[in-house]
Order: C-alpha cells, then structure tokens, then sequence
C-alpha cells in the first residue's frame, strides 16, 4: 500500500450476494482514488460482534446488529439487503404450526442476526435455540442435534433459502412474507455501516466507491456472477443468478424511502418487543 492511501478494511459475508456487491472493489474494477480497499470474507455474525470493536472502516451488520452499533458506526444509503416478500426460512423435517414452533429447540445462525430478531418478532415470545455456523443449519436440521444438542427446527439464510428442499425439509415460515403481510414493507435484513471517525469526506467517498461496485456488478452481470459463484455453496449458475437477483437489486442500490421506513419500523418493534434495549433511529450517511 502506498503510502498516500488510506486504508480501509472492508468486512462481508462469504455469500454470492455480497461478493457480487463488493466484485468491482475486490478484483480493482474501479479507480479508487485516494482509498485503499482490502476485504476479509467472515459469516455475518462473526462481522456482527466486531463491529463492537470498531476494527472495520467498512462492514456489513445485521441491522439488529445495528441497533446496538450507533455510537460507532452509520448505515450507508447503498448495499443493503432487503427481502422484499421473502426472506429467512424456519425449516423442519416435518410440518409444525407456527405455535408449535414456539416450542421446539431451534438452530439460529446468530443471536444478533435480523433472522433471529424476526423470528422472535413473528413468534412474540422468547423460545428455545442452539447457535449454529449458518452454512451447518441444515445438516444439523436434517441430523437432529448439532453438537449433542437436540435440533428440531431451523433458521436458515443465505443460499439455504434455496436448497433446502433439496434436503426433504419443510417450510414452515418465510420471515419475508410474514413481514410483508404484518406491515406492507420489505425485510431489512443486512446493510453496510461505515465508522463514524473516518470523517464526513471519507465516509462520502466511500460510500460513493461502494455504490459504484455495485453498479459495476449489475452492470456486467455475468462476471459478477462468475465471481460471486465461488461463495455460492451448492448453488449452480441458475440458482446463484436467482439468489443475487433476490439481495442485489433496486434496494441495494438506495434504501429509498420505503426501505428507510422499513428499519425504523424493523428497530422499533424490536424495541416494543423488548429485544432491543433502547428505540434506535437509524442514522444514513448523508442525512
């Protein structure tokens, strides 16, 4: 690095969506100027508990997450992943209501993960979980225990919304229709935040030079595509196409309005829930 660039660490989840996003910037697509970007793949929980930190300039957080980040971080307008009318699955190798769910032991990716927080939303009431890696929650679904522990139902993200038939497991819920059906707005489930301490110019460059990779990636689809695969666990070219189509879209290149209205209603009812410990008003770059 030389040594007129600022470095900045930029933090995401190993998953199609987010190396597509983050394509242009990882494989020097684009002139980034004054800024150096280097990037390291975590799971989204992993990324959730050092934001505490503050370690990363840049990183995706679950927006539960968030609720407890903004002292050191803000939400960029751009990189967001919405599921709009769909979103994370409670499967089972057997079909349960969604009272019996309450019930039963669940595998969750991550305590702060939006999945979590809208589980816990759609159930109104604590219930009975075991932390598991995200990519293992279907082999522990289909075994019935992770680690010794009895597993009867799981929570599952990332490309699991789309290979866990694979596996004979039932749907039991999908969180992004629940959701949409109770308030008339998508799922905010993972945005990017930029660290408050970079300043006012840093943080604007940033997250211009962020929404121009995800530009660039809808913009040349296909090796965006070839890229993003690699991450894509079980998925062929098809259903790689489909997932990032799902979570790289017209949301993930401005919140809008809409989408801005759906994290403070997202954070508020987590508040009103008693999950989160205070009501959170998400603070967007720029406003």
């Amino acid at each position: 690095m030389s040594a007129t660039k600022q470095l900045i660490r930029v933090g995401h989840s190993p998953d199609p969506d987010d190396a597509f996003m983050f394509y242009a910037l990882a494989k020097d697509k684009i002139d980034t100027g004054d800024l150096e970007f280097t990037h390291e793949l975590v799971d989204i929980e992993t990324l959730n508990q050092r934001a505490f930190s503050g370690e990363l300039e840049l990183t995706a957080v679950s927006l539960h997450a968030y609720a407890h980040l903004q002292d050191k971080y803000m939400l960029c307008t751009c990189g967001a992943s919405m599921g709009d009318g769909y979103g994370p699955m409670v499967v089972a190798k057997s079909e349960m209501s969604l009272a019996e769910v309450g019930t039963k032991t669940i595998a969750v990716p991550g305590k702060l993960t939006s999945a979590y927080l809208s589980l816990r939303l759609c159930l109104g009431t604590d219930f009975n979980y075991v932390l598991v890696p995200f990519d293992e929650i279907i082999p522990a679904v289909v075994a019935g225990e992770y680690q010794g522990q009895a597993i009867d139902a799981g929570l599952i993200i990332h490309e699991g919304q789309l290979t866990y038939g694979e596996q004979d497991l039932k749907l039991i819920v999908d969180l992004g229709v629940w959701w949409q059906e109770e308030t008339g707005l998508p799922l905010p489930l993972g945005a990017n935040a930029v660290r408050k301490d970079l300043g006012d110019e840093t943080i604007a460059e940033v997250q211009r030079l962020l929404r121009e990779s995800i530009d660039y990636g809808l913009a040349h689809r296909e090796p965006a595509l070839e890229y993003a695969l690699q991450y894509g666990r079980d998925l062929d070219n098809q259903k790689a196409d489909k997932f990032v189509g799902m979570y790289v879209n017209d949301w993930t290149q401005d919140f809008g309005p809409r989408g801005r209205q759906a994290v403070a209603e997202f954070l508020k009812r987590g508040h009103e829930a008693g999950v989160l410990p205070q009501l959170v008003q998400p603070e967007f770059v720029g406003d």
